[in-house]
């Protein structure tokens, strides 16, 4: 795996109890009990990394401390093993003994962003907010060129409803990823939430752009929107609603962005319903309701 990669999978690590984590878990264990990781050369120790964190996301800590143990032994000093070791502390250790551990990683080395990174989340899971701003907008300072990190801070704003420094942050991240659906979608979803709904409707259209298979065997009208694109979908299906229903929000764009004519409202409003009954009849089998308030609580239940 490649290593910064890899720094920043750690860096934003979260513990997650899910199949993959169980199947990842239970072939590694099975694996490091026969010594079936020795002599395997160097790709091995990823897959020690691996069961590292899916034994710490299945909550059996003594299997995530053996497999630490080997990591440090073979490489004494890593910043990619020290990181792992944060955050096997942050599955039992007090948030403020974690803090002590970052703060003295970083006071050997203030460049392992991955660290700094891990610092914010502890603080912010803490309820410490203020000062996970504070720290991951002071290591984006200093690493400008990491994506994630600017996404993660979007988030604390969010959190907080300080949308427009959210979309700020969120512009960091479209600048240095233009390719990234994800990210344009989460930046559509935080204009609809600070109420620039013309700008959150273009954004949730560029994401159906990027992530329709144009060039598929099925023509776009054909296709079965799902994952990203149906979330484009819905959120495109909200904007138009809101701007028939309330002409006003068209005009109360802070990044003032045009909202399209009536007509084009319209018939694009008329789109998205068409792709949204689509995704609802594939995935229940069964036609959506036709009131346009139930219709979209119902198709609410397939977008995460």
């Amino acid at each position: 795996m490649e290593y910064t990669y890899s720094l920043q999978k750690l860096a934003a690590y979260q513990p997650r109890k899910t199949k993959k984590s169980k199947e990842t878990f239970d072939a590694g264990l099975a694996l490091l009990n026969r010594g079936g990781y020795s002599g395997k050369g160097e790709e091995v120790w990823d897959g020690i990394e691996k069961l590292a964190l899916a034994a710490i996301d299945e909550g059996n800590l003594e299997v995530a401390d053996r497999c630490i143990k080997l990591l440090i032994d073979k490489f004494p000093g890593s910043p990619r093993v020290d990181c792992l070791e944060g955050i096997r502390m942050e599955a039992t250790a007090d948030p403020e003994l974690v803090l002590v551990f970052y703060d003295q990683l970083l006071d050997a080395d203030s460049s392992n962003a991955a660290i700094w990174r891990r610092k914010a989340s502890v603080l912010r899971r803490a309820g410490k907010i203020e000062r996970a701003v504070e720290e991951l907008s002071a290591m984006l300072d200093t690493f400008y060129t990491e994506p994630d990190g600017w996404v993660e801070l979007a988030d604390m704003y969010a959190s907080c409803q300080q949308y427009t420094y959210a979309l700020q942050s969120l512009s960091h991240a479209l600048l240095l990823s233009p390719q990234n659906p994800s990210y344009f979608l989460q930046y559509a979803e935080t204009a609809y939430l600070a109420e620039d709904i013309p700008l959150a409707l273009k954004t949730f259209l560029h994401v159906v752009d990027m992530t329709d298979d144009d060039d598929g065997d099925l023509a776009p009208s054909d296709s079965i929107p799902t994952g990203i694109t149906l979330r484009a979908w819905f959120g495109a299906k909200l904007c138009t609603r809101k701007l028939i229903s309330e002409p006003r929000s068209a005009s109360s764009s802070a990044s003032h962005t045009a909202a399209p004519s009536t007509t084009n409202l319209s018939h694009l409003g008329e789109l998205a319903t068409e792709r949204l009954r689509t995704a609802y009849l594939n995935v229940k089998n069964e036609s959506p309701p036709t009131v346009e308030a139930d219709f979209i609580a119902a198709v609410s239940t397939l977008v995460k």
